[in-house]
């Protein structure tokens, strides 16, 4: 049987970055890995960030579009018939932001899919300084990709204080609660009795991930996955959540890492979550530049694509244009 990963997280909360160094630990214990990457929204940038993974014992394969469940779990189950017929050992799956993991598992007992694969770690990646202002859609998918975790990830913990990691694990907590899920969680060192049965709280790993050793990804990569139920919220994805596409963006560097500090600050461009994307550079190198509220990272890479992708809630695009096309 194929070991398949699921590495989910909200928008923005870092698993391509995680995903990376998890591939390559691997990939250094004699594993054949393939990726599987869906981003939300037509345009796959995620797939483009993976592209240096490529070699003799990783490949890196694409889920176009998908943003309806019953379309996602039909490319997901073609994906994997075909790539049980290449050699892989060990699968991984990036699904997008907002994906609800009820559909992984319902793919997982389909045939002849049961027959090839088996579920092997459930990952999920938390922004430690989560939001405390949250929809009700957002709060949910958090639920749905913590339910069944066999362990959850902070992101950016160097960025983040004591208290506002603290503040993080109590709020999923509550929404787990909220959602009637039995699940509870707790950082290292405040290991606590659930409220709603005999187990200890599971433990929330909590560590910057550019410190992260073989032995805590030995530990990662046999989590496993727990069963647990809760309540569901009927909701159109593509209604609640939406993308922006802007190409050929008309601006320097400098003027772009302004503009996306000055969108995230504004009032009246709706809810955002994210931006990211490329911009070319002079020199004939691409600015990669992935940003969250409160955290932006700009790097040079030699591959891009000259688009920007804004993702978020009720988002204004006529509000939003002249920020990346300053001279119309």
């Amino acid at each position: 049987m194929i070991q398949i990963d699921l590495v989910t997280g909200f928008l923005g909360s870092g698993k391509t970055t995680f995903l990376k160094k998890y591939a390559e630990y691997l990939v250094s214990q004699g594993y054949h890995v393939g990726i599987i990457e869906n981003d939300f929204g037509a345009v796959n940038i995620d797939m483009l960030m993976l592209q240096d993974l490529l070699g003799d014992k990783i490949d890196v394969e694409q889920i176009v579009g998908g943003s309806v469940v019953t379309d996602w779990k039909r490319r997901f189950r073609t994906k994997l018939i075909s790539m049980a017929m290449r050699g892989f050992n060990r699968i991984l799956v990036e699904p997008s932001g907002i994906y609800d993991v009820d559909a992984f598992f319902d793919v997982l007992h389909d045939e002849p899919i049961d027959t090839w694969y088996e579920a092997g770690n459930v990952i999920t990646i938390l922004d430690a300084n989560m939001d405390e202002s949250m929809s009700a859609q957002e709060e949910y998918l958090m639920v749905s990709q913590s339910a069944n975790v066999g362990k959850i990830l902070l992101s950016k913990t160097q960025e983040a204080s004591p208290q506002a990691i603290q503040n993080t694990v109590s709020h999923l907590n509550r929404i787990m609660e909220a959602f009637k899920c039995q699940r509870r969680f707790s950082l290292p060192g405040g290991e606590t009795e659930d409220d709603n049965s005999s187990q200890k709280a599971s433990i929330v790993f909590c560590k910057p991930w550019d410190d992260l050793t073989d032995e805590d990804f030995s530990s990662i990569s046999a989590c496993g996955w727990v069963r647990a139920d809760h309540e569901k919220l009927w909701f159109d994805p593509k209604k609640a959540f939406s993308s922006l596409f802007f190409m050929h963006v008309k601006c320097s560097q400098k003027e772009l890492q302004s503009a996306v500090t000055k969108i995230f600050e504004a009032k009246d461009l709706g809810s955002i979550f994210r931006i990211k994307g490329y911009l070319p550079l002079p020199d004939g190198e691409w600015l990669q530049i992935n940003a969250t509220p409160g955290n932006m990272i700009t790097k040079h890479v030699p591959l891009g694509q000259e688009i920007l992708i804004v993702i978020g809630q009720d988002l204004q695009e006529a509000a939003l244009r002249p920020y990346f096309f300053p001279a119309e």
